[in-house]
């Protein structure tokens, strides 16, 4: 399944196309590290590209296209780092299926440029309806890559709803309690970190074990 691209105007075809679309979306990331969203704009990316303005608007109309396509991107980078952690974890072993996802989004927010700020949606003043958009996004993902560890999922819709639910719980409290987290501590308040994990171990020992 494909989630890639669907932000862009134009999709790139050929290599020297994405390599550039990676040069806007990088430069961006960087800028927003730098200088936050609202100082951000097109021409910027378009200098630290090292591109013409009219190829970042050749893919993006404005600055928050820019961004969702940066955060879908992030989305992405994400699955693919789970997955492969997963692939060395027994299935069933929830645990370590958990950790390993809380262990990959950690290791992001700490490395990846613009991520503190754009993780996999737009920045916003305040929770609303758009952080609950991005969770059940991120909801949905996770629960396809996690069916088989957390044993749910395979035995009809309910099933499905059910995992899904389950999954969406954790995607919502994790992130409460990390925005916290990073609010306290640029690199993450290690014991609010340590009481999220506790708390989603604690919530799903009650559904799985």
């Amino acid at each position: 399944m494909s989630h890639a691209h669907t932000n862009l105007r134009r999709v790139p075809v050929q290599q020297r196309s994405a390599d550039r679309l990676a040069r806007i979306l990088d430069a961006g990331a960087a800028l927003l590290d730098e200088s936050g969203y609202e100082q951000l704009s097109t021409r910027a990316v378009a200098d630290r590209a090292g591109v013409p303005i009219g190829s970042v608007y050749r893919f993006f109309p404005n600055k928050r296209a820019l961004v969702d396509a940066l955060a879908e991107r992030n989305l992405e980078v994400y699955a693919g780092r789970v997955v492969a952690r997963l692939e060395t974890i027994p299935e069933r072993e929830w645990r370590a299926a958990i950790d390993a996802v809380l262990d990959e989004y950690l290791a992001m927010k700490r490395s990846v440029p613009g991520f503190a700020l754009v993780d996999f949606g737009p920045p916003v003043p305040a929770a609303g309806p758009l952080d609950e958009e991005v969770n059940r996004l991120v909801a949905g993902r996770l629960t396809e890559l996690l069916s088989g560890h957390l044993g749910r999922g395979r035995d009809g819709a309910a099933s499905d709803a059910a995992l899904l639910r389950t999954v969406l719980v954790c995607v919502q409290a994790a992130d409460a309690l990390l925005q916290l987290a990073f609010r306290a501590d640029p690199a993450g308040d290690p014991d609010l970190i340590a009481e999220t994990r506790a708390l989603l171990r604690a919530y799903l020992a009650g559904v799985l074990d």
